[in-house]
């Protein structure tokens, strides 16, 4: 073997680390400098190579960033997805790949229309690309929005970007920095590196600025309830009472806050056929002064089955009545745990795609705030709270807080659930709202509008969050103009390259002709 065959096999080795590292970059390691890192290194493996090169070096970048990045989807599919472990992994292999397949289209583009233009690839199209990308992976068969880069910097100064241009803006911020990097070091040329000081600066000023303003006049007192329920236990019918019960003692404990709120799905029963508890429920809240949020499973007479979020005492729509009781339902569904995509082909295959209620009807896209002891609730089910287009797209004018409801019992003591923590900390940041975060298991905690956990449970406890939490007045840039500046970024940078690319072009064509001349 030559020393040249040597080091193009060395050079694809290495993509599978270089992704890997990213997965250190996100909670719960938070080695926010590994984020930059990977794609500095990921850059550098594309330079001077061919369109099938570049692809196949995006590919294994992307097996290394998403084989550790989501390998806590395992556990969920291993655990509660009865089928032979040969299966699972061949599922889990079947997601990687798919995913991978993004980085692997970035690196075909990246040396397809760029090669002989590097300034082009590191810091023009190469940044849009990704862009683009990141927003199909968030779209495409419903969407996975997960291990978005810009989430990795949470706790750095290129946060303060988010109230702007939300978790895309830190992405395209980290993808510039990084080019800019590999351009300056690759080419000699130093200027490049003026964009990285640029996007510091811009970082450091919108630090200081005050988009909203927290409302101290209008403090609420809040109580967020984790059962800790077993989830191979929490669905069969002897534990249903012992689990309601569970969750009564807790709340009996603290009546007087103002808002008492309780998990996705806490109640281990369909909402039509335990009527005459919830109206109990209601009557115990209206008597306390408190309000009660929880989740809860509802079957319609049609025999459609919605995941919903159901409100109880003061503000709710007066004493409990299954008919006229105003629902958050969930409207972005977990593929294969709440719907199974193709279900008529891979029904059959395995008892996984069988899972109890997992063929649930979505809710409106856009719907009312909950109302709740005189507060506006923007609301999320779980794995909604990774949609940020749709959480601003549901923020008003009267949006005092945020609320998200889970159970990642589903994935035990993996890293899945504090990367959603994280997720759902970046939405507070977007938005400028307080964030309440009640789970099953945990992470149940408290977010402030600066995007920082101000009070958290441990995890695998039962146990009751108390806080106090203000509310904010007014909206975020990124609230009231959501990805626009990215697409008009993403216009003028291709833009500014077709016109680049003539000039060259035409600068070329002039030297022929004098040189025939």
């Amino acid at each position: 073997m030559t020393k040249k065959s040597l080091l193009s096999w060395a050079q694809l080795l290495a993509a599978v680390p270089a992704g890997a590292i990213a997965t250190l970059s996100f909670a719960p390691y938070n080695y926010w400098l590994l984020a930059p890192l990977s794609l500095i290194a990921f850059f550098f493996l594309l330079q001077y190579k061919t369109a099938k090169r570049s692809a196949l070096i995006g590919f294994l970048y992307g097996l290394g960033m998403f084989g550790t990045g989501i390998s806590w989807v395992h556990v969920s599919i291993d655990n509660f997805g009865g089928m032979p472990k040969s299966a699972s992994v061949f599922l889990m292999t079947l997601l990687i790949s798919y995913l991978a397949l993004y980085p692997a289209l970035y690196g075909y583009l990246y040396n397809r229309f760029n090669r002989t233009r590097p300034f082009h690839q590191l810091l023009l199209t190469g940044p849009v690309i990704w862009l683009i990308l990141d927003w199909i992976r968030g779209w495409l068969f419903t969407g996975f929005p997960w291990l978005w880069m810009g989430y990795s910097q949470i706790d750095t100064p290129l946060a303060a970007i988010a109230p702007i241009f939300g978790v895309e803006g830190i992405t395209l911020a980290l993808v510039l920095i990084s080019g800019a990097i590999v351009a300056a070091i690759t080419y000699r040329n130093w200027k490049p590196l003026l964009i990285p000081l640029v996007i510091i600066g811009l970082s450091l000023w919108a630090g200081k600025a005050q988009w909203v303003k927290p409302d101290h006049k209008h403090s609420v007192s809040v109580a967020l309830i984790q059962g800790n329920i077993p989830q191979d236990q929490k669905w069969l019918p002897s534990q249903r009472w012992p689990t309601l019960m569970k969750y009564m003692d807790l709340t009996r404990e603290n009546w007087g806050s103002d808002l008492i709120i309780w998990p996705e799905a806490a109640i281990p029963a369909l909402e039509a056929h335990i009527p005459v508890f919830l109206q109990g429920l209601d009557d115990a809240a209206r008597a306390n002064n408190s309000t009660v949020i929880t989740g809860i499973l509802d079957q319609k007479p049609d025999g459609k089955f919605f995941n919903n979020i159901l409100t109880l005492g003061v503000d709710a729509d007066g004493p409990y009545n299954y008919d006229t009781a105003t629902r958050y339902s969930k409207h972005h569904l977990l593929p294969f745990g709440e719907f199974v995509p193709f279900g008529n082909l891979l029904r059959p295959i395995a008892p996984l795609f069988n899972l109890p209620m997992s063929s649930f009807s979505r809710g409106a896209y856009i719907q009312p705030n909950i109302q709740a002891h005189g507060y506006s609730i923007a609301p999320a089910l779980c794995y909604e709270v990774a949609f940020s287009e749709q959480m601003r797209e549901n923020i008003t004018k009267h949006t005092e807080m945020l609320l998200t409801l889970s159970n990642d019992a589903w994935f035990g003591h993996s890293i899945g659930p504090f990367q959603h923590m994280e997720i759902a900390q970046m939405r507070a940041l977007e938005l400028g709202k307080p964030l309440l975060r009640a789970t099953n298991t945990g992470i149940t905690a408290v977010v402030d509008y600066k995007g920082m956990i101000t009070k958290k449970l441990p995890q695998f406890v039962t146990g009751v969050l108390k806080a106090t939490v203000i509310p904010t007045i007014g909206m975020t840039p990124y609230t009231t103009m959501g990805s626009w500046p990215l697409y008009f970024y993403s216009l003028w940078a291709f833009a500014l390259s077709w016109i680049l690319i003539r000039r060259q072009r035409g600068h070329f064509r002039d030297t022929r002709l004098l040189e025939t001349e």
